[in-house]
């Protein structure tokens, strides 16, 4: 099953998320080798700096997801305001599909 991780980043904390950055890029290629990992990439703002996460993974149920998403080094970081997690319906444009 699929769910979308919508999180946004406390305000004024561009700097945790860059100083993060590395450890969570390796987290999503950790999970990718696992094959957890769909589609992941940051939201941005009107300036286009990035002010959250979109990540799409595979998970059993809602409780795993949210296992799942508290391993990410940002939210461990404290990065995140809010972190909504919703089981997700890939249609368009999902090349296993």
């Amino acid at each position: 099953m699929l769910f979308a991780l919508w999180c946004t980043d406390k305000k004024d904390h561009l700097q945790v998320r860059m100083d993060t950055r590395p450890t969570h890029v390796e987290w999503l290629n950790s999970i990718n080798a696992e094959g957890k990992l769909k589609m992941a990439g940051p939201t941005l703002n009107a300036e286009g700096k990035p002010m959250g996460s979109l990540v799409v993974i595979v998970a059993d149920d809602a409780d795993a997801a949210a296992a799942l998403a508290a391993q990410d080094p940002y939210a461990k970081a404290g990065l995140f305001e809010t972190v909504e997690i919703r089981p997700f319906n890939w249609v368009f444009n999902n090349p296993e599909a």
